[in-house]
């Protein structure tokens, strides 16, 4: 789900180097209180405190953002239906970089939010994005999301769009209630295991039957990344045999109200990485609950050693409430590594928690 990001920026139209000074402002605020919040699991524990500096990425943030370094410098892309990519020393300098839209060979997919990218060893740059089409439900601004891939070989300058590959095969529901979707797939990340046998896709099921609702997972062998129309396999049932195309799926973490209902309780909008440091992967949720207009509850962490066994994740932990964001909508949460190499999907012990691309916290992982 995309909306307009919250007003956390100073005024600064009226000084000299205005554009810098808004830039900067967010870092230059400090936290009013410090604490710190713990979510246990098993052995492994996610501490949160409030940092004595806010960092903000340097475009809007309406989704996920996908980071990956390129000679020396790391790049992130932020999206609000058309992606802007900026590169910088480090996440705490990116405000310094000068953002640019990406081109994109057709527009048919557009407005496009690119949520995720992997990197080869040769420069070549896969991403993969959530789109929203229009007219699903005539009348209404409902929308039924879809998710496809890219490719660049420019390092993000200029993609290539090589089609969808998740959709929901459940027809669009346009009573739906939550003010939205009317079903579809959307609000993901996608990370490759460490053997690079095969990407897994974590995205929000919004439609068909409401045991299927929640947020579902999905896989593409690796060699299938420049050809990956057709070759992705959803999870259900056990098994991953059903087509990224319609095909079901199984929930890896359920809804509890289903998104027909004006009042859905949900996770959504996953964002995971491997952590180094506790030899596992990481996953980030909102939670929607309970009421119009998918207001935040909080912000929870679960964990899976192996991903190609969904039913090992834990059950998520909160570990920030929507009250001590500060601000709202709070959505999108995910990290950023702190050393060089680190990323949205890479991180180790210690790492910058960002909430609709601000950050003002760190969490620390002990196990």
């Amino acid at each position: 789900m995309h909306c307009t990001p919250p007003d956390y920026r100073w005024d600064t139209s009226h000084l000299p180097l205005a554009g810098v000074l808004d830039r900067m402002a967010p870092r230059l605020l400090l936290a009013c209180c410090i604490f710190s919040l713990t979510a246990t699991i098993w052995a492994q524990q996610a501490h949160l405190s409030v940092d004595n500096v806010t960092n903000v990425m340097p475009s809007e943030v309406d989704s996920n953002s996908p980071a990956f370094w390129r000679d020396g410098q790391l790049h992130i892309i932020n999206s609000t239906g058309r992606p802007i990519i900026t590169k910088g020393g480090d996440q705490l300098l990116m405000y310094l970089g000068s953002p640019k839209e990406v081109d994109v060979d057709i527009e048919d997919h557009f407005p496009m939010w690119i949520e995720a990218v992997w990197q080869d060893e040769d420069g070549t740059l896969y991403a993969w994005y959530h789109h929203e089409p229009v007219g699903v439900c005539p009348g209404s601004s409902l929308t039924a999301p879809v998710i496809g891939a890219l490719v660049s070989t420019d390092g993000g300058a200029t993609f290539t769009d090589l089609g969808i590959v998740l959709a929901s095969g459940d027809p669009p529901d346009c009573s739906a209630h939550n003010g939205f979707f009317a079903g579809g797939h959307g609000d993901f990340s996608v990370i490759l295991d460490r053997d690079q046998h095969y990407f897994y896709f974590l995205f929000g099921n919004y439609g068909g039957d409401p045991a299927s609702q929640g947020v579902a997972i999905a896989r593409m062998a690796f060699e299938d990344r420049a050809s990956p129309v057709g070759a992705v396999r959803k999870y259900h049932d056990g098994a991953w045999e059903e087509a990224g195309q319609e095909g079901r799926v199984t929930p890896i973490f359920r809804a509890t109200v289903d998104w027909q209902e004006e009042h859905a309780d949900s996770f959504w909008g996953p964002s995971v990485h491997w952590n180094t440091y506790l030899k596992t992967y990481v996953v980030l949720l909102n939670r929607a609950c309970c009421g119009p207009m998918w207001p935040q509850e909080g912000i929870y962490v679960g964990f899976n050693p192996d991903l190609s066994n969904p039913e090992t994740w834990t059950t998520p932990k909160r570990i920030l409430q929507a009250k001590d964001i500060g601000f709202a909508p709070g959505y999108y949460p995910q990290v950023l590594g702190l050393r060089p190499g680190e990323t949205d999907t890479l991180a180790g012990q210690a790492v910058r928690l960002y909430v609709k691309g601000l950050s003002r916290w760190k969490i620390e992982f002990t196990q």
